[in-house]
Parts: C-alpha cells; structure tokens; sequence
C-alpha cells in the first residue's frame, strides 16, 4: 500500500494530512472568491458549500480515492490552502496532483512551487512512480502557465470532459511528468524556491504564477 498522507515539510509551505482541526483555518483562508473562478465547485461561497467540500475531502481520504493536504505557512503554522495526491494507480505506479488551491496573500510566494515540490519529490523518490498527472480546465491559462513552469509536459485536450454544475461543459487539459524528467523539474522548482525566498525573479514572473488554480 502506498502512503499517500505523509507529512511533508519545506521551508515556505508544510504539507499536512487534512484533519478536522484544520477546519476554521482552512475556511477562513477559503473566503476568496477569486480562488474559484475554474472548480467545478465552489466551496468559497458560504460555510455550507465549503463544509461540504471539507467534508468530501476527508471522506476520500478515508476510502482511498485521494489524499487531501492543508498547506500550511511554514513560519506561522497557519493554513493558507490545499492540495492533494487523487486518483492513485500502483498497479502502473501513477498517480494525479490536484485540487490545489491557495488564498490570494500566497500567490507568487513559492508556495506553490515549494509544494509541487514536495509533492512530487514524494511520488518519484518514496512511492516509486513514473508519472505524476494532472488536470486542469482548457480555459484556465493561469492553471496552464504554472504547469508549463514546472514544467510539466502538455497532453492534450479531453473535450467536454466534466459537467460543471450539471450544465456546462468543460473540456480539460492534460499534463504529466515522467520519472526520466524528475531530475531537470527538481532543479527548477529548487531554483525557483531559492529565487523566491529572496525576493529574486520568480516574486517578479506573473506568468509563471504561485497562484491557486484547480487541478
């Protein structure tokens, strides 16, 4: 069985496996409406909305669907978001990055880039993958820029994917990285939290963004 729920540590951002004390941390930095323009939910709406989501997450922990993370500040220990290993296949030793979201006061930090890191450094080097997916609305080029940065290499298109809202229809973009294109992404996402911690060029890159975005 592969440990998707471990706690991974940076100097920027620590990932926690989502629990219910973080609950009042995780919905206050949830009340941005910008952070959900792309979800096929909308869990920043109200505290109905978002303890369904919360909820949910904690539930797909629990049956082995996915694995959600608060992201926490690493100097503060506060949550400022989430992400979360989903759609696990050990079997051909795969697994998807997604439901990554953030509030607006860490975008363009590292937090995200710091994360990814995190994330994938665990998929590659502890659970042995050899590709590490994601998914994102086709529309989305904020969500689109910040994959390429990493960079993650472009798939495709899905066309009408996803219902949103049992109404529209969203087609979605497909990325993924491969064990043999570890090594080069590490380098960048290590140069880039480097960058960021010191006020470098990536705080100075909007299109290559820390910003939230569904994936």
């Amino acid at each position: 069985m592969w440990n998707l729920s471990p706690r991974l540590a940076g100097t920027i951002v620590v990932l926690e496996p989502l629990a219910p004390a973080h609950y009042e941390g995780l919905f206050a930095a949830a009340s941005h409406p910008e952070i959900w323009e792309w979800w096929p939910i909308n869990p920043g709406v109200d505290e109905e909305s978002f303890r369904t989501w919360f909820e949910g997450a904690l539930r797909a922990g629990q049956d082995g669907q996915s694995s959600h993370f608060a992201t926490l500040d690493a100097v503060l220990g506060e949550p400022i978001g989430s992400t979360s290993f989903c759609t696990p296949r050990p079997a051909h030793r795969g697994v998807e990055i997604g439901w990554t979201w953030l509030t607006p006061r860490a975008w363009r930090t590292g937090a995200n880039t710091e994360a990814k890191l995190l994330q994938l450094g665990h998929a590659f080097e502890q659970l042995g993958c050899i590709r590490v997916e994601f998914e994102t609305d086709e529309q989305n080029r904020r969500s689109r820029r910040a994959l390429e940065a990493l960079p993650a290499r472009f798939e495709g298109v899905l066309r009408d994917w996803r219902l949103v809202d049992n109404e529209r229809r969203r087609s979605s973009a497909f990325y993924s990285i491969l064990d043999r294109e570890w090594p080069a992404v590490a380098k960048n996402l290590s140069a880039r939290i480097h960058a960021a911690a010191g006020g470098g060029p990536e705080r100075e890159r909007p299109r290559a963004a820390e910003q939230s975005a569904p994936q």
